[in-house]
């Protein structure tokens, strides 16, 4: 059986992750409390606490506690994901594979709020409500979220790997057609450095960056909707 080549590249990603981790942690561990943080240090923090602040105001601060980890490690790796096709390689959540893995288990988290919090009966009342009737439609809308999620995001870093793949084409048939007005053939693309790289900041870097957000937040939310409010709130 053939392996695709995006197992490859998840591999590399799960390790530029874990050598990213070890570093940072051992620069965050060893730095002194009492000092203003400074370096890499401070996007770090950034970042860290951008997320838990997320959590904490859609989830609770008890529930964050334990679930804005998974929420931080899926943002890094998908935004690393997103953005490897900067160094030529294809970027994994273009493989519907991998997104639906992601959104399995957000799904499956949403699962255990709905029935931590709803109890069973709760939970398999959901699907006859408000009539049963809708018991069809409710049985779909549970694995609606699952499917859109991850159809969202594989479609649009798909889409945006394709058009850079056309672009460079296209400036590589410019390139040829310039040279052919001098008798040469078979051109270096050398209108690809020129013209791609502003688009590669908005289909890798920035696309990238608002699919990370986009997938993260409906994480986050969605997860929210089904806490209690006084759970939130700690009472």
């Amino acid at each position: 059986m053939e392996v695709q080549t995006d197992v490859f590249t998840i591999i590399l990603v799960t390790a530029i992750i874990g050598i990213l981790i070890v570093v940072l942690s051992k620069k965050v561990s060893s730095a002194d409390p009492l000092a203003e943080p400074k370096g890499v240090i401070v996007p770090v923090i950034w970042g860290v606490e951008t997320i838990y602040n997320m959590v904490k105001d859609n989830c609770g601060e008890k529930f964050a506690q334990s679930y804005a980890p998974y929420v931080l490690s899926i943002a890094v790796y998908i935004f690393v994901c997103n953005i490897i096709s900067l160094f030529g390689i294809s970027s994994p959540t273009a493989n519907l594979s991998v997104t639906l893995l992601l959104s399995i288990i957000t799904w499956l988290v949403i699962q255990y709020v709905e029935l931590k919090y709803g109890g069973i009966g709760g939970y398999l009342h959901s699907f006859i409500e408000p009539i049963a009737i809708m018991l069809p439609m409710n049985i779909f809308g549970k694995f609606s979220t699952m499917v859109s999620m991850s159809l969202r995001l594989f479609g649009n870093i798909l889409c945006g790997g394709i058009m850079m793949q056309l672009i460079y084409s296209f400036c590589q048939f410019l390139s040829n057609s310039i040279a052919g007005l001098f008798g040469a053939s078979g051109a270096f693309n050398f209108l690809a450095p020129i013209l791609t790289p502003i688009l590669h900041a908005y289909f890798d870097l920035f696309s990238g960056f608002i699919q990370t957000l986009v997938f993260v937040t409906l994480t986050v939310v969605l997860v929210g909707n089904d806490i209690p409010e006084e759970v939130k709130k700690g009472a």
